[in-house]
């Protein structure tokens, strides 16, 4: 018997689903997915300063949502240069750090 014929005589049930290790991304999806979710961050933070401004002018505003921007460039030039991993964790509390100050520091 050859490996066609083989093949041919399995059935669906025998072939396996490809495993969590096999779905994984490659280094450069993962390197353009923080790209693309840093992008999206930046436009997010630059809309709600936009609006904070609007309501209540404060330099405190403007540092803090300045911060995250600085922060959203900063991921993006990480992952640019395959530090995918620090720029998640950078991404992650740098966001959380200035949704936390907006909300205890800005009155």
């Amino acid at each position: 018997m050859t490996t066609s014929d083989q093949d041919q005589d399995r059935q669906p049930e025998d072939i396996a689903e490809p495993t969590a290790a096999e779905r994984r991304l490659t280094p450069r999806q993962a390197r353009r997915l923080r790209v693309a979710l840093s992008s999206v961050g930046m436009a997010v933070t630059g809309v709600v300063l936009a609006l904070r401004i609007a309501s209540r002018s404060s330099v405190l505003v403007v540092g803090v949502y300045g911060l995250a921007l600085i922060l959203c460039g900063v991921v993006i030039e990480l992952s640019r240069n395959g530090r995918t991993r620090l720029g998640s964790w950078l991404l992650g509390i740098g966001l959380v750090a200035a949704v936390g100050a907006d909300w205890l520091l800005i009155p």
